[in-house]
């Protein structure tokens, strides 16, 4: 199992390297305008059907993973401290 997970971590950075580039090449080829692509994006240009079913199962079943949820309780002022810290 060790094993497996430290290929899958392997290619996860060998991925992020490759859009890295991709990133790097693109804002060379519009003048140094500085161009990143958001994983949006790239799963968008990989596999549009699935994007769009990942996006209405996060509506449908998993509401808590959407970003409204996120700065309601980390930005309280008690709590805000702790992250910072």
């Amino acid at each position: 199992m060790t094993v497996f997970m430290r290929l899958v971590s392997l290619i996860l950075v060998v991925a992020a390297l490759v859009f890295l580039g991709a990133d790097a090449v693109s804002s060379l080829e519009r003048g140094g305008e500085l161009t990143v692509r958001t994983l949006d994006m790239v799963w968008g240009m990989l596999a549009p059907d699935s994007l769009l079913a990942f996006k209405s199962w996060i509506q449908n079943h998993a509401a808590f993973m959407r970003r409204e949820f996120i700065p309601r309780w980390r930005c309280q002022p008690g709590r805000r401290r702790v992250f910072l810290a």
